[in-house]
């Protein structure tokens, strides 16, 4: 999704045609269900960024990359894309100390994406061409750059497994997860990613296919070849 920048703001126009709302009460429902607002419906939100911040009213929403994302309006009509949950973190007076995903990171997202949907063949190719390429700089390529500080998920129980620990005869519990994603401004999708099954969440009783949303860091930690993430801490864990 490439942004525009207009007057310090960073847009991120709508892909193509997006959903809009039937009525009010699919408004209210939705909007509910997103957690912007409680019994009576707001109209008005809140739009900030480090330097500024404007009102804007939600227009729809459209499917991005598996998530579902609002379309708002600002009051000079401009229209952008954000996810509900950074919207809904954009009306504390508190907001604004999150370190937002560097602008490089997204760009060569972005562009990975579309060269990728013009060309489905390209990687194949690209794969027989360096064959002989050192295999660290392929894993390089690979990587994210991972938030430093403690950030908001939203992710699947994918399935309950165990993982060895050199220092107990008994292997650690553990729960794999997928569709894992940061809730930065534009989110970023760590894809599977795994963390330990503690006490607080089989108090849960959680069970494969749950979807959940919560708090906690991500590390570049290794569960197997496919599974390269781990999130330590995970707290405020909801059903959603």
């Amino acid at each position: 999704m490439e942004a525009t920048i207009i007057n310090g703001i960073k847009y991120y126009p709508p892909q193509g045609d997006y959903t809009a709302f039937t009525d009010e009460d699919d408004y209210a429902e939705k909007g509910r269900s997103w957690g912007l607002f409680g019994k009576a419906p707001k109209q008005q939100f809140w739009y900030k960024n480090a330097t500024s911040q404007s009102q804007v009213t939600l227009k729809g929403y459209e499917e991005y990359k598996n998530l579902c994302v609002l379309v708002v309006e600002f009051e000079d009509g401009n229209l952008t894309c954000i996810h509900p949950s950074y919207l809904k973190e954009m009306q504390s007076g508190s907001f604004g100390k999150v370190q937002l995903v560097e602008d490089e990171l997204e760009a060569v997202g972005s562009q990975a994406g579309e060269l990728e949907e013009a060309n489905p063949d390209a990687p194949v190719k690209a794969k027989a061409a360096s064959k002989s390429a050192p295999k660290k700089q392929k894993e390089k390529k690979e990587k994210l750059e991972l938030p430093l500080e403690k950030v908001k998920f939203t992710a699947k129980v994918k399935e309950f497994a165990t993982k060895p620990n050199p220092f107990s005869d008994n292997d650690d519990e553990v729960i794999l997860l997928e569709d894992v994603v940061v809730l930065t401004e534009v989110p970023l999708v760590l894809g599977d990613a795994w963390c330990g099954y503690s006490n607080t969440l089989k108090a849960l009783g959680l069970e494969e296919g749950n979807s959940l949303a919560f708090e906690g860091k991500v590390v570049d930690k290794k569960f197997n070849k496919e599974i390269i993430y781990k999130v330590n801490n995970p707290s405020k864990i909801t059903k959603v």
